[in-house]
């Protein structure tokens, strides 16, 4: 990063005032947890949130007809698109009503990708998290193509996952990445994305660790065998776990559309990752029970397959190099201070 770049970043933009300019903002998965927190923050700060939501999937207007209405309970500033991702058309005729609605964005974010933790990992499962994440990333492209006056930035999530199992191995956005099942699907996912800065749109693709939320996400499913008295380890709990709170996942993307000097990956994690055995303990204490009773890896393993070793028991050390290089302030920087406001939300 040059002195220019570094001028630009030296003071960490916390929120995107109204007071300097209110942006057209686009946002595919949006009803998902980090879509729904994001949605909030960004109509807070008095920007316009563009859902595109897929068709015959969004809300309705009152005449029956999808699309263009805002979403239900929602400020007036948050507008529903269809668009139909399996041809990168917004719904109707080419520069039609949708897609007026969409033109001068600012930016896009990206969060559209199926719950990787929902079903067993059939092929038929993989193919709907893989279409769920290139295939769509690459017609939203597509789409965005098509516009007249195009958003400058594109922030399209992506996973830690890209890295892939990697022991004792400190990993920052320069690392190689794995090889499995999950790390292939990350490398695919981003590629798709990059392939914007051929319409000269600013990139930054966002890596997330295991986000932390007491009402969504893999916290809760963590926390079940807890309030039974049966928490404790997953395999030999040294494994290292990369985790971010929900809070600093929307402050870091809210940081990225914000400095138009972001380019390339952020991975969206806290500085502080932990073994397994130390996350349990630490969840354990939070939750005022007790973390003694693991769960034996190859049990893990026989029930859950190839999910279990990428999900529960692979390795990664991933550290946020470049938001820290950037100035970023995390609001929950450790885990316990971290999982303390989390479940007390």
């Amino acid at each position: 990063m040059g002195r220019q770049d570094a001028g630009a970043l030296r003071d960490q933009v916390k929120v995107l005032k109204l007071a300097e300019s209110a942006m057209k903002i686009l946002i595919t998965g949006s009803s998902g947890l980090v879509g729904t927190a994001l949605t909030a923050a960004l109509v807070g700060d008095g920007h316009t949130v563009v859902r595109l939501v897929r068709s015959g999937s969004g809300t309705r207007k009152p005449d029956g007809k999808r699309g263009g209405t805002r979403a239900q309970g929602t400020a007036a500033n948050v507008i529903e698109v269809a668009w139909n991702p399996n041809t990168c058309d917004l719904e109707g005729e080419p520069f039609g009503a949708e897609q007026e609605k969409v033109e001068g964005a600012d930016a896009v974010v990206n969060l559209a990708g199926a719950s990787i933790a929902g079903e067993s990992w059939t092929e038929e499962r993989k193919a709907v998290l893989r279409s769920s994440r290139v295939h769509i990333t690459r017609e939203l492209v597509c789409a965005l193509e098509k516009l007249r006056a195009r958003p400058r930035t594109l922030v399209s999530a992506s996973a830690i996952g890209y890295y892939g199992n990697r022991g004792d191995e400190v990993l920052t956005e320069e690392s190689k990445p794995g090889g499995d099942f999950l790390a292939r699907l990350a490398q695919e996912w981003e590629a798709e994305a990059v392939k914007a800065e051929t319409l000269r749109m600013r990139v930054v693709r966002t890596r997330f660790g295991i986000i932390l939320a007491k009402h969504g996400g893999a916290l809760p499913q963590m926390m079940r065998p807890f309030k039974f008295g049966a928490g404790g380890r997953i395999g030999s709990g040294q494994q290292w776990m990369s985790w971010i709170t929900l809070a600093d996942t929307v402050g870091i993307i809210r940081f990225a559309l914000a400095n138009r000097a972001i380019t390339g990956t952020l991975n969206v994690v806290a500085p502080s990752p932990v073994r397994n055995a130390e996350f349990v303990r630490e969840l354990g204490r939070a939750m005022h029970r007790p973390a003694m009773l693991p769960a034996p890896a190859f049990a893990l393993k026989f029930a859950l397959g190839e999910m279990a070793e990428a999900l529960l028991l692979a390795s990664q050390r991933v550290l946020p190099s470049r938001l820290q290089q950037l100035g970023y302030k995390f609001s929950h920087a450790d885990l316990p201070s971290a999982l303390r406001a989390v479940l007390s939300a």
